[in-house]
C-alpha cells in the first residue's frame, strides 16, 4: 500500500499535535497545519525528530486564500482532521452574556472554517482510495450530553457548545452525502483535556484524547461513517457519544 497522507489543522500544539504525532508513528505522511509559521515549523521539526515524515503548511481556516494556498502545497491527501478550534466567552459561559461579535468569531473558526477547509480539500480526497475526514467536536455540542442527569451536564456551552453542535450536524450531512462512496466522515470528542483552550484545567491528557481521532483517520472500509466517538467515556457504556 502506498503511504497515506494526512493534514491536521491546528497541529502545532495540544490535541492536534498528538493526532499528528500518532498518525506519523503509524507511517502516515503528516502535514502539520497552523496559522503561525514559527510554531508550525517547530511542531513539524519535532515530529521529524521523532521519526515521522512531517511537513509544515501554513493554514488559517478563516482565510480562504490561505486555505487555497494550502491545497496547492499539499497536492494529494487521504486524511483530513479538522482540529483547529477556539473557545471564547464574554464575562462567563452564560449564553445570556454572549456578544454577537464573540459568537461570530467562534462560528467563523469552528464551523465556517471546517466547511471552507473540507470543501477545498475534497477534490484531493476524492482521488484517494480510502478518504477519511475526522472532525474534532466536543461533548458540550451533544444534546444528549447537555440534557443528561450526570454532573458534567451542568456546564455551560455558550457559543463554543453551539458551534460544536453545528459541527456535528455538518458531520452527519457530509456522511449522508458520501454514504455510497469511499469517503468516511466522523466526529469525535476529546473530552475535558488539558490544553491551552481551557487553560490546562482538564483531567485528560492530549495523547489519550487523540487516540480515537487517529483510529477514525485510519479506519478500514468496514469502519464507521457519520458517528460521534470518544475514548474511555466515564459516563457512557461504550465509545459512542449521543448526538
Amino acid at each position: 500500500m502506498e503511504q497515506r497522507t494526512a493534514l491536521v489543522t491546528g497541529a502545532n500544539k495540544g490535541i492536534g499535535f498528538e493526532i499528528a504525532r500518532g498518525l506519523g508513528a503509524k507511517g502516515v505522511k503528516v502535514w502539520a497545519a497552523a496559522r503561525s509559521v514559527e510554531l508550525g515549523e517547530a511542531a513539524a521539526a519535532r515530529l521529524r525528530e521523532e521519526g515521522a515524515d512531517a511537513e509544515f503548511v501554513r493554514l488559517d481556516v478563516t482565510d480562504e486564500d490561505s486555505v487555497a494556498a494550502a491545497v496547492e502545497q499539499v497536492g494529494s491527501l487521504d486524511i483530513l482532521v479538522n482540529n483547529a478550534g477556539i473557545a471564547l466567552a464574554d464575562g462567563g459561559w452564560n449564553t445570556s452574556e454572549l456578544t454577537v461579535a464573540t459568537a461570530r468569531k467562534v462560528f467563523e473558526t469552528n464551523v465556517i472554517g471546517v466547511v471552507s477547509v473540507t470543501n477545498a480539500f475534497l477534490p484531493l480526497l476524492r482521488e484517494s482510495p480510502a478518504p477519511r475526514i475526522v472532525n474534532v467536536s466536543s461533548e458540550v455540542g451533544s444534546f444528549g450530553f447537555m440534557t443528561g442527569d450526570h454532573e458534567f451536564a451542568q456546564m455551560q456551552g455558550g457559543a463554543y457548545g453551539a458551534s460544536k453542535s453545528a459541527l456535528n450536524m455538518l458531520t452527519v450531512s457530509y456522511a449522508k452525502e458520501f454514504k455510497d462512496g469511499p469517503v468516511k466522515v466522523n466526529a469525535m470528542t476529546p473530552g475535558y483535556t488539558k490544553t491551552d483552550l481551557n487553560h490546562n484545567q482538564g483531567w485528560r491528557d492530549p495523547e489519550t484524547s487523540a487516540k480515537v481521532a487517529i483510529d477514525l483517520a485510519l479506519a478500514g472500509d468496514d469502519g464507521p461513517n457519520g458517528g460521534f466517538f470518544q475514548e474511555g467515556l466515564e459516563y457512557h457504556a461504550d465509545t459512542t457519544v449521543p448526538w
